[in-house]
């Protein structure tokens, strides 16, 4: 691996909230995680100082392809020209809430369908997708991260992973106060139904 020399921002965005946001926190994308550092504080001194973007962006690559693998995050958890967008997506707009990023259009689809009588429901798949996948397996999901449980061995009842979701625990956070109350529910609903499946 060596210099990031290409690389799409909104891409990078993109990615970033699918599969970083729910461990790091970086205003940009309101990712409020604590899993992992805070990108905002990591990089706002070397800003400060005068670190090119470029630099920068070496190092958050190196992070995304060499991390411990004891340890919360998963190594190369994006991989090639991927990790290369997400990386200069941090890089630009670390330290820099509203740096002018828009996330590439070919985003996941919204975490709400429409359902009987109009009404939005709150879409499982897709919020655990967003939200989940980066840390837990779950084979419906086609999810193998590995800083929480298993979920398809551990086989959570609907009530008992609305209450994690909700609550957090150990190194999950909370989500009471990210999702909905219906998000919540529609996640728990997806996770006990697929689990072990």
């Amino acid at each position: 691996m060596g210099r990031v020399t290409s690389g799409d921002t909104s891409k990078g965005k993109q990615l970033f909230n699918e599969k970083c946001a729910s461990c790091h926190t970086l205003a940009d994308a309101k990712s409020q995680g604590t899993i992992g550092p805070n990108l905002d504080d990591a990089f706002s001194s070397d800003k400060e100082q005068g670190f090119s973007e470029q630099t920068m962006a070496d190092i958050v690559r190196g992070q995304i392809a060499y991390a411990d693998p004891e340890g919360p995050m998963t190594p190369n958890l994006v991989r090639g020209a991927d990790a290369d967008s997400v990386s200069l997506y941090v890089a630009k707009c670390s330290g820099n809430p509203n740096c002018g990023v828009t996330a590439a259009t070919n985003a996941p689809p919204p975490t709400t369908t429409k359902g009987g009588g109009g009404q939005a429901a709150a879409d499982g798949k897709q919020i655990f997708a967003s939200n989940c996948a980066s840390c837990h397996t779950l084979k419906a999901a086609g999810a193998t991260g590995t800083v929480g449980p298993n979920l398809d061995a551990a086989k959570p009842s609907e009530s008992k992973a609305e209450t994690q979701v909700t609550n957090g625990g150990g190194v999950m956070p909370a989500f009471k106060g990210t999702l909905t109350p219906a998000e919540i529910k529609a996640v728990a609903k997806f996770v006990s139904s697929n689990a072990g499946k």
